[in-house]
């Protein structure tokens, strides 16, 4: 199934209509690996789309985020980064060129389900992993 389909299902699945902002931002994130922020975004969809502003773009990941087809991630610097992966990950940040990648599930396992000490349960958590990436490693060879 290729990408526009992807989109389209996913979109109409939330029972959104599929605007042409929203297929660009979506089409973006799911080609991109890179966690963009809202800016990002904006930047590169300006080529695109000259006239819409940035708040268009801010309320329409607003939408998506709260339609529940895309996620926000936080890392240290508290701006808002957007990953258009729904399936169950972690993050890995390379601390030499602050790449954020995903983590598939599996490669970290499962942590035990349970009651923290103080009571919290703990119904869903991420894992944010920091080191050097693959690529960086090889430059400093």
């Amino acid at each position: 199934m290729n990408i526009r389909t992807q989109i389209e299902e996913r979109v109409r699945a939330v029972g959104l209509k599929l605007t042409p902002q929203r297929y660009a931002i979506l089409d973006f994130l799911v080609r991109s690996r890179e966690h963009p922020t809202a800016d990002k975004i904006s930047l590169a969809l300006n080529r695109r789309f000259p006239r819409a502003s940035r708040a268009t773009i801010y309320n329409t990941l607003n939408a998506l985020r709260d339609a529940g087809l895309v996620h926000e991630v936080y890392l240290d610097d508290a701006v808002a980064r957007f990953d258009a992966n729904l399936d169950r990950h972690h993050h890995f940040v390379c601390r030499v060129c602050d790449k954020l990648e995903d983590v598939p599930f599996e490669e970290v396992g499962e942590l035990p389900a349970r009651k923290l000490e103080r009571g919290h349960r703990v119904e869903n958590y991420e894992i944010v992993m920091r080191g050097v990436c693959a690529a960086c490693q090889r430059r400093e060879k």
